[in-house]
């Protein structure tokens, strides 16, 4: 079926005003929810060929995020979608105003392969929820996972509502050729802006959800036990390949001999040894080539080992680093982690602003001042203060960068309104009508006016 005519047919069923159904809607985010859990270890099976990643970590960073979301809109999707009522001001009387969450219409969401299933359908169950007919299109480069999401969905949705389509570059290229309602995008910063100019063609809004390199900042004042180990886990989680994982590390200069050691560890103790159900591989050769070129062994602290045809690359560490060091100039999306120490907190900051603004930025402190001035200064799409990844858990925080990180946000009642246009609407009685409005115009209704305006 060619993917304009499903395009069409979708239009053509949003205009049937079935997708708006509070009913239309639980229904079939109910039925995606149970297909999920049937269809369990046949995900597993599919992520495993793309990249080895382990039952545990699918579960934990995909499986129950897509889960969680579904059952966040069935709880919550009556009072999501109900009009809201807000205050009418004076020259209104006597009227209501309200704000209706009207969905768009078709929409198209382009998933990441780091995270295949979260990234894919997180997004079009937002796009469920708010009442819209959705096309998915899954990253290639995790293929499994692509022929998996379009199986279970083409298989058991009508296409006029949903559909999966399967494809690379050319593919996406045919696709943004096409009029949507909403384009959903994750994934680099590059190819954000490919989509961006061809959405600005037919006026279509966008969520561009990219990257960029992520800072954690440990100062003396931290638990350093607990930031070595919360650090090594949000770094190496999918073998670094994490768009909010800490891309590099200012370290105070003070404490950076005992961190390092304590950052070796933590490492050692996590087994990430090659075939270890606690590690997965990098997704393919090309990003294996382009993190081997990163790798200066010069500068390695630990680790610094890899094998090409297991596309395995141990958990790195790289010491006296400097700003302009190759690893240092774009993001790195994958398990090698620079340190560069710092003498005075502010500095730190006032470095940091300097770059583009980051997907997400953590600071590993118990100083409360130093709490104030991260907040306060830095501009990043989101993070945490003495963590790392973890505010992607929370579903009443929104997901989303800024600037060259992204645009826009989702998560919980965010993703329903990234989905949603906020439609206006004043309510006016029909008695009671002044003429001061109307011609023919006076003196005296101009003074009124300005009374009143």
């Amino acid at each position: 079926m060619e993917i304009n005519k499903i395009v069409l047919s979708q239009r053509d069923f949003f205009k049937t005003q079935q997708t708006k159904s509070l009913a239309f809607r639980k229904m079939y985010l109910e039925k995606l929810r149970s297909l999920i859990i049937s269809h369990e270890n046949f995900l597993y099976e599919a992520i495993n060929k793309d990249f080895g990643k382990s039952k545990f970590d699918t579960f934990t960073t995909e499986i129950s995020f897509i889960l969680n979301d579904i059952d966040y809109y069935l709880k919550n999707l009556k009072s999501l979608a109900k009009p809201k009522k807000v205050s009418t001001n004076l020259v209104n009387q006597l009227g209501t105003s309200k704000i209706y969450s009207d969905p768009l219409g078709c929409v198209l969401v382009i998933g990441a392969w780091n995270y295949p299933y979260q990234l894919s359908l997180s997004p079009l169950i937002a796009a469920m929820a708010a009442g819209n007919c959705g096309i998915l299109k899954p990253s290639e480069i995790a293929e499994s996972t692509m022929k998996a999401m379009s199986k279970i969905i083409n298989e058991n949705f009508p296409s006029e509502y949903l559909y999966v389509y399967e494809g690379g570059i050319d593919e996406t290229t045919t696709l943004l050729q096409l009029k949507f309602d909403k384009i959903f995008f994750t994934g680099s910063t590059k190819i954000g802006k490919i989509i961006y100019k061809a959405a600005a063609e037919h006026l279509t809004p966008v969520v561009l959800e990219l990257g960029g390199k992520s800072p954690a900042i440990v100062t003396k004042d931290a638990n350093l036990e607990i930031a070595a180990k919360r650090i090594v886990w949000g770094k190496f989680l999918n073998a670094g390949q994490t768009c909010v994982a800490p891309d590099y590390l200012l370290v105070e200069d003070t404490i950076q001999e005992q961190f390092l050691e304590m950052l070796r560890k933590y490492i050692k103790e996590s087994n990430y040894e090659e075939g270890s159900t606690s590690y997965t591989r990098i997704i393919n050769s090309k990003n294996f080539h382009r993190l081997v070129n990163l790798i200066n062994k010069e500068k390695i602290y630990f680790g610094g080992s890899y094998d090409e045809e297991k596309l395995y690359i141990e958990p790195t560490i790289f010491n006296t680093i400097e700003w302009e060091d190759d690893i240092m100039q774009e993001e790195i999306f994958g398990p090698l982690l620079p340190v560069i120490g710092f003498k005075n907190f502010n500095v730190a900051l006032n470095t940091i602003l300097e770059l583009e603004k980051p997907l997400a930025a953590y600071l590993f402190t118990n100083n409360n001042e130093q709490k104030k001035l991260f907040t306060d200064k830095l501009s990043f799409g989101g993070g945490c203060i003495n963590d790392t990844v973890m505010h992607l858990s929370n579903d009443h925080l929104p997901f989303g960068g800024v600037g060259n990180s992204g645009i826009g946000n989702y998560h919980g009642k965010y993703g329903f309104e990234a989905f949603s246009h906020q439609k206006a609407v004043l309510e006016k009685a029909t008695w009671g009508e002044p003429n001061i409005k109307y011609p023919p115009y006076s003196e005296k209704k101009l003074n009124w006016i300005k009374k009143i305006l």
